[in-house]
């Protein structure tokens, strides 16, 4: 499955059709795509040695289950063949062009691998690597279709996205280090401190790595803690944009709705100038969080 988005865009006095693509580390869901007329190529998450694919054969809730029952999980990018299918059969239906929008390079090896793919199809295949995942990628990705369908040529998209891509912010606290330590982000000696002392790490994504920002005692500081990065975000690098383009997300793992509406309101509180929108993390991400992650973001559209 693709994010996909028919255009139709006017080059050299013709038209030509083109495809939109990004996947599920965007946090778009097969609902949100059928909303939006688009499709998804969904990641794969092996567990137990068996793929499972994220939106298709496994959903938030039982991923999150097996991940409690302490089944062995792990992350992989598409497999090339797989990517290289979609784009043929796209082409096979007479679509010309196709942008091509995966997760930040900087966590993944699956940007690297589909712009080595890509150098086969002549320039109908255009990769976008601006550095994104999660809430700021779907909004670049949404970016990218209306510029799409207002005619704009895709190297032009291309060039647009890669320079707005880095103007985004985005910040996770994880509710436990197990997981961390499970991933081998963390080392046992870490995890186990953190653990005696309740401690909270918060982690930050500022174009392209998974970086430590914070920590906390409680999932109550973190959530304050977030919010004030959030506005010395926007007082030393948003200021100058207008609030109609800029995105403020709410994010988590494994959420009940109760929870998931406590955030968007208390986000929605601090920033009364926008409309905060929630979007589940992907479980690529959840992987490495567990569940009861929250997480916030803040960017250009």
């Amino acid at each position: 499955m693709v994010l996909l988005q028919f255009v139709t865009l006017k080059k050299r006095g013709q038209n030509i059709r083109c495809a939109v693509v990004t996947d599920t580390n965007s946090g778009f869901t097969r609902e949100d795509a059928k909303g939006y007329g688009i499709e998804l190529i969904p990641m794969p998450v092996i567990i137990d040695d068996q793929t499972h694919y994220e939106g298709v054969d496994i959903d938030e809730t039982q991923f999150y289950e097996w991940q409690k029952e302490g089944r062995r999980i792990t992350t992989s990018q598409p497999a090339p063949g797989n990517v290289m299918k979609m784009w043929d059969d796209l082409l096979a239906q007479g679509y010309e062009a196709i942008i091509h929008i995966p997760m930040t390079s900087g966590l993944s090896n699956s940007c690297q691998t589909a712009m080595m793919l890509a150098e086969d199809y002549d320039g109908k295949v255009i990769v976008i690597d601006d550095h994104r995942i999660s809430i700021p990628l779907q909004e670049s990705v949404l970016k990218a279709r209306k510029l799409a369908d207002e005619g704009i040529d895709p190297e032009t998209i291309k060039k647009t996205l890669e320079e707005d891509g880095l103007r985004s912010s985005i910040y996770i606290s994880v509710n436990t280090l197990k997981y961390l330590k499970r991933g081998g982000r963390i080392t046992p000696a870490v995890a186990l401190i953190g653990s005696v002392l309740g401690i909270k790490p918060i982690l930050t994504i500022q174009g392209e790595k998974l970086d430590t920002f914070s920590k906390a005692r409680s999932m109550k500081k973190c959530r304050t803690i977030m919010i004030d990065a959030l506005k010395k975000d926007y007082k030393e690098r948003f200021s100058n944009y207008e609030w109609n383009d800029l995105c403020v997300g709410a994010a988590g793992t494994g959420l009940s709705q109760e929870e998931i509406e406590a955030w968007i309101n208390m986000l929605q509180k601090e920033f009364p100038e926008t409309t905060v929108r929630y979007s589940p993390l992907s479980l690529s991400i959840g992987t490495h969080t567990g569940p009861g992650a929250i997480g916030c973001a803040i960017c250009v559209k």
